[in-house]
């Protein structure tokens, strides 16, 4: 689950956030097979597409992250959770998107490291009223 802002977000979803505002940002990962999963490292990555099949990832002048923007996590029983919270600070208005990837960290493997993917979360900064 990725909640931006308390809204519980999908690729439908439009988040809507003013310039200036932190974007609390909260995405959550529940366990639901048989077995405890991890270690895992959590990336969120902001960008922005041209519609042109170009993203920018070179944000660091529109976007910051309060806090970090990757999170470790050790491992995630079976039919628990893990919660990561965060923030976003949008200095300039624009739509963006933030890529949610959870990324295999167990070196112990012989198969190549994988990544899940979440589908990407729009958000629309604007200028405050």
């Amino acid at each position: 689950d990725i909640l931006v802002d308390g809204q519980l977000c999908d690729c439908d979803v439009v988040v809507n956030c003013q310039v200036g505002d932190p974007v609390p940002l909260e995405v959550k990962l529940t366990n639901w097979s048989k077995h405890s999963v991890g270690p895992f490292a959590l990336t969120m990555m902001p960008y922005q597409d041209y519609q042109n099949g170009v993203h920018n990832y070179d944000l660091q002048d529109a976007i910051t992250f309060v806090g970090s923007n990757t999170f470790y996590i050790d491992s995630v029983k079976p039919t628990k959770d893990s919660v990561y919270f965060g923030a976003l600070l949008f200095l300039y208005t624009g739509d963006f998107y933030l890529n949610i990837k959870f990324h295999e960290d167990n070196c112990s493997r012989e198969l190549p490291l994988s990544w899940l993917c979440l589908p990407s979360v729009h958000i629309r900064a604007t200028e405050p009223v």
